[in-house]
């Protein structure tokens, strides 16, 4: 019986977030510039909380307990990128938003391919985004599959928990645009913190008597949990190249670039940028309930262990309203990411892939059309790869960073390098992208255990800086409109 109060707890939490979805589009207008970039009107409150929602996911929810339970300290990476993460946004952030606020862009790839004056950039840009997206958006799927799956005791599976996730994102997104997301994103996000520190603590305390004593305890267990380097979990070079590539490639994930776009003033993007660093304050406690479960469960009991937190609170007689409640929150962190990179997906399929192949513009409403049954495809995709796929959710993230860093060559070439050309841009993005797949699929050995996005990122400067000396300089004046 508690197994279905539990779910009915997930149901009543699954309709308030459609209830807030579908507030936040009512009334709105049918326009690409509103699905997309809300009319350029969010102000900081919300803005905070939808980039929150991009971190605070099924990744950090459960990935991270996951790490810290099976790795150990290199689950630490997870702070270190977020308080980091927007710094780089700082020296182009604003760029952005004054370009897309002058030219009227809703995407990255409609600022670069403009910066290069190349259709076929728009199209490459968007296929490695959506490559990337898929693997994101199948993160947050599995993510969601776990906790239906131990909420109901195993009587709904995988695939069915997966499915429901989908379903309910995709409605309120399809309806209400990146104003749902953002909403939507607002309500998780609260209720996610409060969740992860009040829980995180009440483990540390109740079964070792306060983080010190479970941290102490856990070095006399396994000496080397608690360290990166030689003979432990992971090297010094993949911990630092890991964390690198989060730092560089955060910012150029499109569904967080393409906020700069949504913000009513250049002001609230800066504040956010200096305010984002406290998310990682928040993510805190959720490593304490991995931690704590070293010595609660044994890896063979547990099995994958990405399911570490929704089995702590399933398996150690809490009742059953709070362990609905603790579900709903991880449930919240797969949710609040999910949201926001299917409305990218199918944002950027649509704008910068769709309507560049296509001979005559569309209408703007056969445009945002375009969007919302992107939207479906790519939650249908994702869906299949998170079902039959077999990654953890870390490594999916990791694995999807290799690529979507590749981008920051043409973002940095784009507001700081006018000798930058169109050849350059596009063999660089090309060059490292292949290399980044080519490491992954153990073509090409990986060099030193260093991660494969940034050697792919190396050869990417490299081939931009060689082919842009070799071929003939863009127009100054056109240039000259994004270096100024």
């Amino acid at each position: 019986m508690d197994w279905i109060i539990t779910l009915l707890v997930i149901a009543a939490y699954l309709i308030v977030v459609l209830f807030v979805g579908f507030l936040s589009g009512k009334g709105r207008e049918s326009s690409i510039q509103e699905y997309v970039a809300a009319s350029g009107s969010l102000g900081f409150f919300v803005t905070y909380f939808m980039m929150g929602g991009a971190i605070f996911s099924a990744f950090a929810f459960l990935g991270g307990p996951g790490w810290a339970y099976s790795r150990g300290a290199p689950a630490f990476f997870i702070l270190a990128y977020c308080a980091l993460g927007l710094v780089p946004w700082w020296l182009w952030g604003p760029k952005a938003y004054r370009a897309g606020l002058k030219y009227k862009y809703v995407t990255q790839a409609q600022l670069l391919s403009d910066r290069f004056q190349s259709k076929g950039l728009s199209i490459i840009i968007a296929i490695v985004s959506v490559l990337a997206f898929i693997q994101y958006i199948s993160l947050q799927m599995k993510g969601s599959a776990y906790v239906f799956e131990i909420a109901s005791g195993g009587r709904i599976p995988f695939w069915a928990g997966a499915l429901i996730a989908y379903l309910v994102v995709l409605v309120y997104v399809f309806y209400g645009g990146v104003r749902a997301v953002a909403w939507t994103n607002v309500f998780q996000g609260v209720f996610m913190i409060c969740t992860a520190w009040i829980l995180g603590l009440f483990f540390a305390f109740k079964l070792y008597g306060g983080p010190g004593n479970m941290f102490r305890q856990i070095v006399e267990m396994k000496p080397t949990h608690l360290l990166v380097g030689p003979e432990t979990s992971m090297s010094f070079v993949a911990y630092a190249t890991a964390v690198l590539v989060s730092v560089l490639g955060f910012t150029m994930w499109p569904h967080l670039f393409m906020k700069a776009y949504t913000v009513k003033n250049e002001r609230v993007l800066k504040k956010t940028i200096v305010m984002y660093p406290t998310f990682a304050i928040f993510l805190v406690p959720v490593l304490f309930i991995g931690f704590a479960g070293i010595m609660q469960v044994t890896p063979e009991v547990l099995g994958e262990p990405d399911r570490i937190l929704p089995w702590m609170f399933s398996n150690m007689n809490f009742p059953a309203v709070a362990v609905g409640l603790v579900l709903a929150a991880a449930l919240a962190a797969a949710m609040s990411t999910q949201d926001t990179i299917t409305h990218a997906a199918g944002s950027i399929f649509a704008q910068d892939f769709v309507e560049v192949l296509k001979k005559e513009k569309h209408t703007d409403k056969e445009a945002t059309m375009w969007v919302r049954i992107s939207v479906v495809g790519f939650g249908a995709v994702s869906y299949l790869i998170a079902v039959f796929g077999g990654q953890t959710l870390v490594s999916l993230l990791l694995g999807a960073y290799g690529s979507i860093v590749q981008l920051l060559p043409l973002v940095a070439a784009t507001f700081f390098w006018p000798r930058a050309t169109k050849a350059g841009a596009i063999t660089g993005v090309l060059a490292g992208v292949v290399y980044n797949y080519l490491v992954v699929f153990e073509v090409v050995p990986k060099l030193w255990d260093i991660h494969a996005g940034i050697q792919g990122l190396v050869l990417n400067f490299i081939v931009l800086i060689l082919v842009s000396y070799m071929t003939k300089p863009m127009d100054k004046d056109h240039v000259h409109k994004f270096i100024d």
